[in-house]
């Protein structure tokens, strides 16, 4: 049963890697909390460069991700657009614009998480 939810969560995490990477998002960081938060397993964070692509990435990673049979829970900041959060459960994705990047820092945070590979995590599956 544990490696039927990793692999869910696994597909999660790559699904949503390879939209913001479809769509441009810059700086695309996967830290797995699994071990410190009862939160999620994963965050992601990306950054767009105006309001119109963080949407744009927020849609396509919500899109994608309910195509595969995962369903956001909630989402919050969508209408500004300066650092929106995307809740799908096992996996929270936090699309920034760069200067709420870097003022939030999520990444110095949640630096007691693991860091992931994302070369690695969005390869094709054989």
């Amino acid at each position: 049963m544990t490696n039927l939810i990793n692999e869910k969560i696994n597909e999660m995490v790559e699904i949503s890697v390879k939209a913001l990477e479809d769509k441009k998002a810059e700086d695309i960081k996967v830290i797995d909390i699994s071990q410190i938060s009862v939160l999620a397993d994963y965050f992601i964070i990306a950054s767009g460069t105006n309001k119109s692509q963080i949407q744009a990435l927020c849609d396509a990673v919500e899109e994608k991700l309910g195509r595969a049979g995962h369903p956001l829970k909630q989402m919050e900041g969508y209408d500004n657009a300066n650092w929106v959060l995307l809740d799908f459960g096992d996996i929270i994705v936090h699309v920034f614009d760069r200067e709420n990047r870097l003022f939030y820092d999520l990444e110095r945070i949640w630096c007691d998480g693991k860091t992931v590979d994302i070369q690695h995590k969005t390869e094709p599956r054989f």
